[in-house]
């Protein structure tokens, strides 16, 4: 497919995704908070609680009914179509990004998986993620509420595990979130719906409503509120290669699923009292401590006693090593250290020509790029070194190339990432 309609689906589909996902999961945050709040002092009659509050120049008076009020409605507001458009959109962006370009982002390099193994195993973590967590629910465990959260957090810190043997750190997230969206949103269709549609005909018809089925929706619903944080997380991931990057990307994954978890444990509880206040602390020190274990550089990929200036530069055509040699002349040898940094940068802007500019550049060679990926280039030597941080990373975690399609090697990845630690000089 050409990239550029490539990366406008990409981008309308991402939008869209965005825009439902907030109404999502703003009205979740919303009615929790509104549930947390009510003021059920002396309430009136029929009800369990009322709020008053305002918002953008007027006054609301919200009141809650233990049951129903004693004539239905005949406008009846039910919060669902946010939900599904989620799952919409997520899973068609998943196809979009991950599925048309499984050898880039979703296939661990070196893994020998096929395209429509991985996909098979994408689609097939979808359906058993939701099939085994029905399976637990509806289990005895399901009586033990507590006891059922730590199961389905370790299943889902062994799917994390299990996906990232075989997928990129990428791809390996992104299927985790889209577990953890596919038991969201069937709790809402198959579950939570269903619920609220018995209690609607119940009071209608003058009937009593059927018990089990508002206790299964109050527990998946609770499910989806404790679900949220690290599902938004995933979402943005992405962005972090030193958490997907990583050798234990999964048990990153899993502590940030346990940070978030205390978060919204603590805003979910704070309105009765303060005594989970220390849930925020511990997830701001869990996060510092991520964030130090995850800044340890790259192990030597290199013989011990081979410095990194005597390792043999890869090979380039005749232009390439005849303007890199014209660029070396070129520059005053004011002594012999600026002379031996001049033959490290030699090096190591032959390996990003020559692993990186396919793609990282003001013209695109690559048939996957229109333009250069976040707007980076790394035609000059000024662009290298100004963009020096971000290769780094993306090279020391073994997130770029992507899917290591322009082989780059060990010997190559630490040519560069010490050529960063020493300075960057070109």
């Amino acid at each position: 497919m050409d990239p550029h309609i490539t990366e406008w689906l990409n981008l309308a589909i991402r939008w869209v995704h965005m825009i439902v996902g907030i109404a999502w999961i703003g009205a979740s945050f919303y009615f929790v908070w509104l549930e947390n709040n009510l003021n059920r002092v002396n309430p009136k009659t029929g009800l369990s609680g009322d709020l008053w509050a305002i918002h953008g120049g007027g006054i609301y008076h919200l009141e809650k009914y233990k049951l129903a009020p004693p004539k239905m409605p005949d406008n009846l507001h039910w919060f669902k179509w946010e939900a599904y458009f989620t799952w919409i959109t997520g899973v068609l962006l998943l196809a979009v990004v991950y599925y048309l370009n499984a050898n880039i982002y979703l296939i661990a390099p070196g893994s020998g998986l096929s395209v429509g193994a991985a996909i098979g195993i994408g689609v097939g973590s979808l359906v058993s993620g939701w099939v085994i967590y029905t399976l637990l629910c509806d289990s005895p465990l399901g009586k033990k509420p507590m006891l059922l959260g730590i199961v389905l957090f370790f299943c889902l810190v062994g799917a994390a595990y299990g996906l990232s043997q075989v997928f990129s750190g990428r791809g390996a997230y992104i299927h985790v979130g889209a577990i953890i969206g596919t038991i969201m949103v069937g709790n809402v269709f198959f579950i939570i719906m269903p619920a609220q549609r018995n209690l609607v005909k119940a009071i209608e018809e003058g009937t009593e409503p059927d018990p089990a089925l508002p206790a299964k929706g109050l527990l998946r619903s609770r499910h989806n509120n404790y679900l949220t944080l690290p599902v938004l997380f995933i979402m943005i991931s992405n962005h972090f290669p030193s958490t997907y990057g990583s050798e234990y990307n999964w048990l990153i994954l899993a502590c940030l699923a346990v940070f978030s978890i205390l978060v919204r444990h603590y805003f979910n509880t704070r309105h009765g009292s303060q005594k989970f206040a220390w849930a925020v602390p511990v997830a701001v020190l869990g996060m510092i401590s991520l964030a130090f274990v995850t800044s340890n550089k790259m192990p030597s990929l290199s013989q011990p006693d081979a410095p990194v200036a005597q390792q043999q530069a890869p090979t380039v055509d005749d232009n390439a090593s005849s303007a890199t040699s014209e660029n070396a002349q070129a520059t005053e040898p004011a002594t012999e250290s600026s002379a031996g940094e001049a033959s490290v940068f030699a090096q190591v802007q032959l390996v990003i020509k020559e692993r990186c500019v396919e793609c990282h550049s003001a013209t695109p060679t690559s048939n996957m790029f229109a333009t250069a990926p976040a707007g980076v280039m790394l035609d000059t030597p000024e662009e290298i070194q100004t963009n020096a941080p971000r290769i780094q990373s993306q090279v020391q975690t073994r997130v770029m190339p992507l899917g290591n399609l322009t082989k780059m090697t060990d010997e190559e990845r630490e040519l560069v990432v010490d050529w960063v630690n020493d300075g960057a000089k070109i």
